[in-house]
């Protein structure tokens, strides 16, 4: 590392002398230096940036890169490569912006491989907002019209607001979002090049070719060879792909593990428990394009996903979704150091660091799901959300290409609208309930999406008959991603909370930011009494910090003579 001292570097509002970036103008540069007055945005403070630069602190991989002017390549903050003097140096938010400022990846550090920035998750800003639509590939689907009419903006105001905070705009932020799906599927399939252009999202071969050079510096036949001491063979079966997905660690995942044995529904998901006290999580998932099933598996510093009877045209969705539901991109390290300050909760982070908050799938799936299961036990609710799936459920294409499994697909919003109240019993009141949010999903007269803001859902969720505020906050956390909603109404939360000696709501209000993780906390120290997963030792434990997505192995299928199936436990009455 170097010892240039921060002192060193010049003002980030002054001009800077730097080494002329590829895809920059020269016309008004003298002998090959080009003077330019780059500002560091107003979020990423520079000395602190800096810092974790020289220290290769992978806790920031994602949350911002390294735009290096010397040599026309940016890097994520652990980038194993010499550190660059300060004033060679400038940070952005975004790969984007990187690349709209001319700066190709490094080929050493993979820059495109890191865990999201939590701040799209946190963050109820239009920015950040964008961003987990962008990630969901709306712009390749509807383009920017349709990402601004979901934002409910229009696109001029859009593009000016993204460009000024992100440093790009949103083709340019759905541009590198494509290169980074066509690198995964480069490198980690054996998919011919015409195929994954279109698959990656792109409108033709050259458009490919094109910002495959621009943004890693290499045709994607040299892409495919560069040689990689993690790659291994692409060796995945059409229409499926196993991938690496990094995380920031710590990962607690035995909570992951109960949350999803527990609520799992028949047919739709599969939570394995393997031999050696590790588990699977499987399931059938509706994207795009068409069903896929997805396989989860925790490792040591990593999670294996497989996605598999693909139509990869959705491979970047599914890879977004899956990180969304184990909320992956979290900054756990921040949330436990800041939590572990309240001498209640202290003892809890010690207990349980890394502790995640399960994002959905399917928002709609979550919201019908967790209607059902109002006032009534996870048991019950599972019993009912079972019958309603073994009705209303299809099964997917995918399934009969010789699964052992009959997967089914949690029925669409429509279906449970015209059959609902033949299939589901209980009280006359929550079937209308039920049955009127999904007509109101099915005419679109409410819309459930991650770029919503809290705000908005948790009042379109409270207008809906039968929706109460317990109902509308659970289901806006786990489809926003919002880290600061307090589930002070949920009956495991409050029995904790009183347990510790804690006044809900009006106490709370020093956990914020980080109120659902806190939620999260209560919500496991009070089933962990009860709970033998939730007591056990962790079956991942990361031991590095360097976690770059690369393809691996397809693990064995395992004899039928294992356990295929984990016998879900049951939580306490009120949990959901």
């Amino acid at each position: 590392m170097l010892a240039t001292s921060l002192e060193s570097r010049m003002s980030a509002s002054s001009d800077r002398h730097v080494r002329f970036p590829p895809g920059f103008s020269a016309d008004h540069c003298h002998s090959g230096v080009v003077t330019t007055a780059i500002r560091t945005p107003e979020t990423l403070e520079f000395d602190r940036c800096y810092r974790a630069v020289s220290s290769r602190d992978a806790r920031f991989d994602g949350q911002f890169f390294v735009a290096v002017h010397t040599t026309g390549i940016y890097c994520r903050p652990s980038c194993p490569a010499q550190t660059p003097r300060p004033r060679n140096v400038h940070f952005v938010l975004t790969a984007a912006a990187a690349q709209q400022e001319g700066f190709r990846a490094c080929r050493r550090c993979a820059p495109d491989a890191v865990p999201g920035s939590p701040l799209w998750n946190s963050g109820a800003d239009l920015s950040s907002r964008a961003m987990r639509l962008i990630t969901d590939g709306v712009v390749e689907r509807d383009g920017v019209d349709g990402l601004a009419t979901r934002l409910g903006y229009t696109p001029r105001h859009l593009n000016r607001v993204l460009t000024e905070h992100l440093g790009a705009g949103p083709l340019a932020l759905a541009r590198a979002h494509r290169a980074a799906t066509a690198r995964v599927l480069i490198q980690c399939t054996a998919m011919p090049m015409s195929d994954i252009a279109f698959a990656a999202g792109f409108t033709s071969v050259r458009q490919f070719n094109d910002t495959i050079r621009e943004v890693f510096g290499l045709t994607p036949s040299r892409l495919r060879t560069l040689p990689s001491p993690s790659r291994t063979p692409a060796t995945s079966a059409v229409g499926e792909v196993t991938l690496r997905l990094a995380y920031r660690p710590p990962l607690d995942t035995r909570w992951l593990h109960w949350f999803l044995a527990s609520h799992a529904t028949a047919g739709v998901e599969i939570v394995d428990t393997l031999d050696d006290g590790r588990w699977r999580y499987r399931r059938a998932v509706e994207l795009p394009h068409g069903p896929a099933l997805i396989t989860v598996e925790p490792a040591t510093a990593h999670i294996v996903a497989r996605v598999a009877h693909l139509d990869m045209r959705d491979l970047a969705v599914a890879v977004n979704r899956i990180r969304r539901l184990l909320d992956l991109d979290a900054d756990a390290q921040s949330t436990d150091a800041a939590l572990g300050r309240d001498p209640v909760l202290a003892p809890l982070v010690a207990a349980a660091p890394g502790l995640r908050v399960p994002g959905a799938i399917d928002p709609a799936e979550t919201l019908i799901r967790t209607m059902i299961g109002q006032q009534i036990s996870v048991k019950a609710a599972r019993h009912h959300i079972n019958r309603l799936t073994g009705e209303l459920g299809r099964t997917p294409s995918c399934a009969t290409d010789g699964d052992a499994e009959d997967w089914m697909l949690f029925p669409d919003s429509a279906t449970i609208a015209e059959h609902g109240h033949r299939i589901l019993t209980g009280p006359r009141r929550r079937i209308d309930a039920v049955v009127g949010a999904a007509t109101a999903l099915a005419e679109r007269r409410i819309e459930l999406h991650p770029g919503c803001s809290t705000d908005d859902m948790r009042a379109a969720l409270l207008a809906l008959p039968g929706v109460g505020r317990w109902t509308a906050d659970y289901v806006a956390m786990r489809v926003t991603g919002d880290p600061d909603i307090l589930l002070d109404r949920d009956l495991v939360v409050a029995r904790a909370a009183e347990e510790l000696g804690v006044d809900l709501p009006g106490g709370a209000s020093r956990w914020s930011p980080w109120r659902s993780y806190a939620s999260m906390h209560l919500w496991r120290h009070r089933l962990s009494v009860t709970e033998a997963i939730l007591g056990t030792e962790i079956s991942s434990v990361p031991t590095s910090t360097r976690q770059p997505t690369r393809a691996t192995h397809r693990s064995p299928r395992r004899s039928t003579t294992s356990p295929r199936r984990s016998t879900p436990v049951e939580p306490a009455q009120g949990a959901r």
